[in-house]
């Protein structure tokens, strides 16, 4: 019998240089992000983060380096609709993903099945409570307009709206900016979890050293001017925990 060959890398980006109309451009010597791994970059501004993620779902490319995803180069996308098939391998938890305020959160979570949400089929809105469950969205938010919803559980309904085609690659864009402190560690840890039981790789960007530890078991952190990352010891993770380092 031929053994598997290992699988390609989730993210694998080598010599990356954009310009974003930052002090210097986003700059990343390499990253690899492992099929089912979950890893967190820190040292990233709000620009930044949002870049690296255009960067990743191959909406923009880089001026410099190799961006590749699942075995697969961004640079190789040919067209709107070759990019649309890829877009669906990623699910994105950022406050760029807009939600519609008035609407509920059933009808926002059902949002990425139909259009037809006023109100959604049965079965439409079936799929979507599944979705609020396994966020940890509970069962009497689900009829409050999302609006009316608080910041945390804003967060819970991105989530939920991320996962809802079953992506390969979860991608956090300063995913707990606008968070009570208190709610940071837990629902980092409620995100690490549910990634880790659909086996989808996990790459959180951003700045808040909390989430990220909570979030992710690898924790890298970025020299900007060289684009050299550098993993934070489980010593130094623990230490800046109790310091209340951010």
């Amino acid at each position: 019998m031929t053994p598997e060959s290992p699988a390609e890398p989730a993210v694998d980006i080598t010599g990356l240089s954009k310009d974003y109309h930052g002090l210097r451009p986003l700059r990343i010597e390499r990253l690899t992000v492992a099929s089912g791994e979950q890893t967190a970059v820190l040292g990233l501004d709000q620009p930044m983060a949002e870049t690296l993620v255009n960067l990743v779902t191959g909406a923009a490319l880089p001026e410099h380096g190799v961006v590749t995803i699942f075995g697969r180069p961004t640079s190789a996308i040919v067209d709107s609709a070759d990019w649309l098939g890829m877009i669906d391998r990623f699910g994105i938890v950022s406050e760029r993903a807009v939600l519609l305020p008035a609407m509920t959160v059933t009808q926002n979570l059902s949002i990425p099945f139909t259009l037809d949400i006023d109100p959604p089929p049965p079965e439409i809105q079936a799929r979507a409570a599944l979705l609020a469950t396994e966020a940890g969205i509970p069962e009497g938010e689900w009829s409050r307009p999302a609006g009316e919803v608080d910041a945390s559980g804003q967060l819970r309904i991105r989530l939920a709206r991320a996962l809802a085609l079953d992506p390969a690659l979860l991608l956090l864009e300063h995913a707990s900016a606008g968070l009570p402190r208190e709610a940071v560690a837990g629902l980092g840890a409620q995100i690490r979890q549910i990634a880790s039981n659909r086996a989808c790789a996990l790459l959180a960007v951003g700045a808040d050293t909390d989430f990220a530890m909570a979030a992710a078991a690898r924790i890298l952190r970025l020299d900007p001017a060289t684009g050299r990352l550098s993993e934070v010891p489980e010593k130094r993770r623990r230490w800046s925990f109790l310091r209340g380092d951010r």
